[in-house]
């Protein structure tokens, strides 16, 4: 999905946002090269060994949602092939997994953005309520639904939906800004902030 947030990299974001709004770095992209991911959150947190609200989202969030899941531990798998396939079909963005998934090589093959912190073959159960489309806390990170994620190698971050316009402003300018300096400029600008560091500290 091509949006104006799909187009900065979190790199960029990560300069105009503090360090809680950067998830933990051990979830990552499950295969490569896997596209940017961007798109409003729709929250769930699952107890441990239990996947029921990742499996009733699929059939509940808004196309072009990204699936943010709150996984109780890593020792069963959120989602397999199937859940990814369907959750695809209904134009869900990807899912960003604080934990597991499954029939990774269906997933790749489909091109289904999912980040997560690996694989496992064990399913996780149906059986027990948890939280959809409220607040959760994934990664380290605090996202309420309508959050903006933005996903790819370089890491995960998330916009407070009602910062996240002027979050993305900032890091356009920053972005034009980097793109308009040359390779020569910035090292003339790095060399002479790195030479004020070294006076400052007198080394």
């Amino acid at each position: 999905m091509d949006t104006p947030f799909a187009r900065i990299s979190p790199c960029t974001f990560a300069e105009v946002v503090t360090r809680d709004r950067v998830m933990d770095p051990a979830i990552r992209p499950l295969w490569q090269p896997m596209p940017r991911l961007a798109g409003p959150a729709y929250p769930v947190a699952c107890p441990a060994g239990d996947n029921l609200m990742l499996h009733v989202a699929i059939h509940r969030a808004p196309a072009g949602s990204v699936i943010v899941c709150a996984a109780g531990d890593s020792n069963w798998a959120m989602a397999g092939g199937n859940v990814c396939a369907y959750a695809q079909q209904r134009g869900i963005a990807g899912f960003v997994v604080d934990g597991v998934i499954r029939d990774l090589a269906e997933t790749r093959k489909n091109k289904f953005p999912v980040f997560g912190r690996g694989v496992i073959p064990i399913p996780g159960v149906r059986k027990t309520a948890g939280l959809i489309n409220v607040t959760v806390v994934c990664g380290g990170v605090t996202v309420a639904p309508g959050d903006m994620v933005i996903a790819d190698e370089e890491g995960i971050v998330v916009l407070p939906k009602a910062q996240a316009a002027d979050m993305l402003a900032k890091a356009q300018a920053r972005a034009k800004k980097e793109e308009e300096t040359t390779l020569e400029q910035w090292v003339k600008n790095h060399k002479e902030r790195i030479d004020e560091a070294v006076k400052t500290l007198g080394i």
